[in-house]
């Protein structure tokens, strides 16, 4: 091999070497989401396709549960890395018990989102009318879970609370008898509200406790986010960015609806009915003390958690800038 070309190929093979591996240059972190389609959780699924997480050089493999309660089971195998929307008392429950959880965003606050209904031509109007009758939440431990004991107490009536898994699941137990009251969140079940087939009797605002509470949470396997807390922390960060970007640009609804396949006038009427943007911050957790209390009366928590408790479960990465 002639000298000139050996000098070409050695000099070829360093300048290869020190460039960067674009195909490996992304984090990779798995994400389990409880119910595929809600606008509170939507950032991943949005912001992945219009580059925000890739911009900050995160690959999301996003998989979707039938609610919190299977969310955070994932979190703790460690299956995944990051849960989104598991219930606030749920979480604090799994971590006084030992669980590998960590808190590193707020989800929602409030429950303007969540809905209870019933067919049109169902006796029950009010959930005073529930007496002796099932109600319908996601999985144990989750915040529909949570809300529906909170009716319960709140309401005074000897209703009878049944997992039901998604909305979907849900939808179709209600409608076919097997449940009195059902459960959902929009997108999900607006046409049917619009058609006239489902009637609301209860929403999760109507429960006084949850109004400054934050009701969801994400979580992260306290082992990963040893390992990778650079990455998570810009995930907190890619997500604040995309919830901007989701409120401030109108076209954030086209890739909404399609990704749904439902018209882009019911994805808005969602967004813009359903989920005020203060509610989804990421970065506070409202009415602590309160979830504790209502824990421990769940028999969820045997005690509030400590300072040194909180400080360790709560971990949410700062904003930049």
């Amino acid at each position: 091999m002639k000298v000139g070309r050996l000098i070409a190929l050695v000099v070829g093979a360093v300048v290869w070497a020190s460039m960067p591996d674009v195909a490996s240059a992304a984090d990779a972190l798995k994400l389990a989401i409880g119910q595929r389609g809600n606008w509170e959780n939507a950032a991943p699924e949005l912001g992945q396709k219009a580059g925000i997480f890739k911009k900050h050089g995160l690959d999301l493999d996003i998989i979707y549960t039938q609610g919190g309660g299977e969310t955070q089971q994932a979190v703790i195998s460690g299956s995944v890395d990051i849960g989104i929307g598991v219930g606030t008392g749920g979480a604090m429950a799994a971590f006084a018990k030992g669980a590998p959880i960590r808190v590193i965003a707020a989800s929602v606050t409030g429950a303007n989102d969540l809905y209870w209904y019933v067919p049109a031509a169902s006796p029950i109007k009010t959930l005073k009318d529930a007496n002796d009758k099932t109600i319908a939440y996601s999985t144990r431990g989750s915040s529909t879970n949570a809300i529906v004991l909170g009716f319960i107490k709140q309401f005074d009536v000897a209703a009878k609370p049944v997992a039901t898994g998604n909305p979907a699941s849900t939808f179709t137990q209600t409608m076919s008898g097997q449940i009195d009251i059902g459960w959902s969140s929009p997108p999900f079940g607006v046409d049917a509200l619009q058609d006239g087939k489902i009637r609301i009797v209860a929403r999760g605002s109507d429960l006084t406790s949850t109004h400054d509470q934050t009701v969801r949470v994400q979580i992260a396997n306290a082992e990963a986010l040893e390992k990778h807390r650079d990455a998570i922390a810009r995930f907190v960060q890619a997500w604040r960015e995309t919830l901007d970007w989701m409120y401030s640009d109108p076209a954030a609804i086209k890739p909404y609806a399609e990704w749904l396949n439902i018209p882009e006038e019911r994805a808005r009427r969602a967004r813009d009915e359903f989920y005020p943007k203060a509610n989804l911050s990421p970065d506070h957790i409202s009415g602590l003390d309160q979830a504790m209390a209502q824990a421990v009366e769940q028999k969820l928590l045997a005690a509030p958690l400590t300072k040194a408790q909180l400080d360790q479960f709560i971990q949410i990465p700062k904003p930049k800038g």
